[in-house]
Formats: C-alpha cells, sequence, structure tokens
C-alpha cells in the first residue's frame, strides 16, 4: 500500500478558495476595463524565455531571484527561465513585433510571475502582475497619462484612501552625479530603495559599504532622498531641489538632469491637476528609487494610507533603454504594475468591500424539491441564465432545509423553491435567504421577479 503525500502548499506560494478567487477575478475586471478605458490593448508572452533575454536587465539581484526551467528530458538547447515581471518580456516583445504593431504602442498584460525571494506580508514567490505601458515615446504626457491610469484603477476597484508617490531617477543620478558617484548609482539607488523597509541608520550603513561612497556620500544621498516630507508642499519640495543646485555650473550636466526631471515631474502635477485627480492623491518623494535598475525617468509606487506598512501595490516608472539589448531601434516606454496578490491580502486585512465572503458567483439556487420535476427545474434555470441571472440547480433532492442551508453558507441572495402543490398551482416561491421572505409568483412572471428582487 502506498503512503499518502500529505497535502500541502509550498513556501511562498499560496491556495486561492472561492471566496477570494471572486474577489480577485472581480479587481481583474476592473483593472481590464480602466486599461481598456485608456486605449491599451491585450496582449500576453510566455510564462518561460530563454535566459538571455531575462538575465541582465533587473540588475543583479533580480538575476537571482530567476527560477532556472530545465526539461526532464534534457530536450531542446536554450537555456529557460520562468518571467520575473511582465516588463522584460514585453521590451522582448516589443523587439520583435514593433515594425508590425508601429508606435506608439500601448498594452496590457496579466499573468502569474515567478521570482525566488523570501516570503513575507503579501510577498509570495509566484505572484500576478497586471501590466499597463506605452512604448515607443518619450512624451512626458506618457508618463502623466501613467499617473492616471493608476488613480483611475484604484478609484475602481474601490479605494479613496491611497496615494501615488512619484520621483524621477533624472533628479537621484544628476545629485548622484554631483557628488561624482555615477559609477556607484547602480548599487546607492538600490540600496536606497529599501528605506522604508529597513530604516534610514540601516540604509546609511549599506550604503558606506558601497565602495567610494563614504560617510559623507552616505550622508548626502539621504539628506536628499529624505528631503520628502508627506506633509510638504509638492511645489515647495520641488522648489527646494532647484535651490540646492543653483550653486552648480550652469552648464553642468548634473544640473540639466535635475532640472529636467523636477521639469517633467512638475507638469506631471499640473496636468493631474487640471485633470481632476483630487489634491493630495499625487505626492512626491525622493526616497523612491526602485530597485530594478532599467528605470530611467518618472518612478511611481502607491500606498493604500490605511495599510502603508504592505508596501506599494502598484509599482513602475519610464524604461528608456530596456528594449535595446533585443534591437538597434530605439523604444523609449514608460508603465506599471498592480500586485494583484498583494492588493487581495491589503483587502482581506482592510476588510474591503469586495471581501464579501460569498463563494459562488450565482445569485439564485433553485431549489431540487422532486427529482422527478428536474426538467422543470432546468427550464426555469436557463430562462433566467438568458435574461442574465446566474443560476444554480442543486443536484440532489434533499431536506428543503438542507439545500436553503447550502445557499446560505456560499451566499446565494434567492432560492426558487417549487413542489408538487406549486407545480399544481402554476407558480414558484421566490425566498430572500437574508430576510427570510418568500413570495408566491406566477410561473410567467418568474424571470421578472427574480430580477427585481435582485
Amino acid at each position: 500500500m502506498s503512503t499518502l503525500v500529505t497535502p500541502r502548499t509550498l513556501s511562498g506560494f499560496r491556495d486561492y478558495l472561492p471566496s477570494l478567487m471572486l474577489a480577485r477575478e472581480e479587481v481583474l475586471r476592473r483593472a481590464r476595463e480602466v486599461y481598456r478605458a485608456y486605449g491599451f490593448t491585450p496582449i500576453d508572452t510566455p510564462a518561460c524565455e530563454s535566459l538571455d533575454v531575462l538575465l541582465g536587465k533587473g540588475g543583479d539581484e533580480s538575476d537571482k531571484l530567476v527560477y532556472r526551467v530545465k526539461s526532464a528530458r534534457g530536450e531542446g538547447d536554450a537555456e529557460m527561465g520562468l518571467r520575473f515581471d511582465l516588463t522584460v518580456p514585453f521590451a522582448r516583445f516589443s523587439a520583435q513585433y514593433i515594425n508590425e504593431l508601429g508606435t506608439p504602442f500601448k498594452r496590457y498584460a496579466m499573468g502569474p510571475v515567478w521570482r525566488g525571494e523570501r516570503p513575507g506580508k503579501g510577498r509570495y514567490r509566484e505572484f500576478w502582475q497586471c501590466d499597463f505601458d506605452t512604448i515607443g515615446t518619450t512624451s512626458n504626457a506618457a508618463d502623466t497619462e501613467t499617473a492616471l491610469v493608476i488613480n483611475d484603477l484604484f478609484e475602481k476597484i474601490g479605494f479613496d484612501k491611497f496615494e501615488i508617490r512619484v520621483n524621477n531617477r533624472m533628479v537621484l543620478n544628476g545629485f548622484l552625479s554631483a557628488m561624482n558617484l555615477t559609477n556607484q548609482a547602480v548599487a546607492v539607488l538600490r540600496v536606497l530603495d529599501k528605506l522604508p523597509k529597513i530604516g534610514r541608520d540601516s540604509v546609511f550603513d549599506e550604503l558606506m559599504q558601497i565602495e567610494g561612497v563614504g560617510t559623507n556620500g552616505a550622508a548626502s544621498v539621504l539628506a536628499i532622498a529624505t528631503l520628502s516630507n508627506y506633509e510638504t508642499d509638492n511645489t515647495a519640495m520641488l522648489d527646494e531641489v532647484l535651490v540646492r543646485t543653483s550653486q552648480w555650473s550652469s552648464t553642468d550636466q548634473s544640473k540639466l538632469l535635475v532640472e529636467t526631471g523636477v521639469s517633467r515631474l512638475r507638469e506631471l502635477l499640473a496636468v493631474a491637476k487640471a485633470a481632476g485627480v483630487p489634491d493630495g492623491r499625487i505626492k512626491i518623494d525622493l526616497s523612491i528609487a526602485r530597485g530594478l535598475d532599467y528605470y530611467t525617468g518618472t518612478i511611481y509606487e502607491t500606498f493604500l494610507t490605511d495599510l502603508p506598512g504592505i508596501g506599494s501595490v502598484c509599482s513602475g516608472g519610464r524604461y528608456d533603454n530596456l528594449a535595446s539589448k533585443y534591437t538597434k531601434q530605439v523604444l523609449p516606454g514608460v508603465g506599471a504594475s498592480l500586485g494583484l496578490d498583494r492588493l487581495i491580502a491589503a483587502m482581506e486585512e482592510l476588510k474591503h468591500p469586495l471581501i464579501t465572503g460569498q463563494s459562488t458567483p450565482a445569485q439564485v439556487l433553485v431549489v431540487n424539491f422532486d427529482a422527478t420535476r428536474l426538467g422543470d427545474y432546468q427550464r426555469a434555470a436557463r430562462a433566467l441564465r438568458a435574461a442574465g441571472v446566474n443560476v444554480e440547480v442543486y443536484p440532489d433532492a434533499k431536506k428543503v432545509g438542507a439545500q436553503l442551508g447550502y445557499a446560505e453558507k456560499r451566499g446565494f441572495k434567492l432560492a426558487v423553491i417549487a413542489g408538487p402543490a406549486e407545480f399544481e398551482q402554476g407558480v414558484w416561491k421566490v425566498k430572500n435567504l437574508a430576510k427570510r421572505e418568500e413570495t408566491a409568483v406566477p410561473d410567467a412572471n418568474l424571470v421578472a421577479a427574480v430580477r427585481a428582487a435582485l
């Protein structure tokens, strides 16, 4: 006799029971609706890519997180890996098909990605991303639209307490250049990205460990990064950035970088305000660096103000050189990604209205009172489905009380019941399960009555 395998879920992975899966699918539906409203079109790419496509784009740390894939039979010549995000595969996709697609090209994609990292609160090794990107333009209008999409996305999902924090890599890179830390920029920004996770003192210690930074360099980097005060006016903060660069040479490339980054941020704020984004929704945060190496301009992170500790739930930025690994054609892009699983974890904790506890998509249960009338039950169910109502017919002719208990536990709103007496009278009983009230309606009026009750 074989030994039973203990059923278990791997660390860093998650099963979704029906009640959460229904909420998850609803978030996906709403995200898709927002993306389409802005003209983003759907694409998809394979879960596996060649390792030479994946490696070297997100940085050394990201390369360490890539899951390598091997065929059990050792087939195939290419070394493969599971995608760690949807942006790098999109860069490969764009380089491959851009002549057919044309520019600018706006796409969205939704699917699982995998990272071999330490699991944590809202952090998994397998998780879904819901990306949207515009590629083939350097226009700041695309950067601004990215912020507008993020705003509309979270409003559509049902949030009103969230912040879109933005920065621009040009500002950070300009200051690093002025400090003669250009060669250390990748390492510095990767450490700076840890600021909300490990705190100022730990970031200071890690910065000093980077060759060439030293105590003064670490202090200067943190002085700029922590200039952000979330109660400070965005405009005043950007003015202060320019004050700190005012003594630099007017021809200094460092100064030009900072001024360009500040200008793009100012325009983003102005357009968002004119477009009707609520005051205070978008905030400049000079500590945002984004850990991936491929970002070059505006960067975004989105936080739920009632649960900031769970981290950013929608992040992204501008990447002007990402496709250069695959093509000589210049394909600048900008976009962001909704972290679906982290968001669902936050919604659970916040008891978001979409987390209803309902474990069925059906609204109505047709009670199987008499097995000999199964055809009538299915006829009624099909008539309701044709009218847009989700209906389940109970499979067994059990006691009515047991069937109603089943319906209440799973979150059905109505039960439709008919036994010998009802069939003789040509009526159905429509029972509101929450109110525990029922009404008899003629067979011909069943659909109208159910739709009215819903």
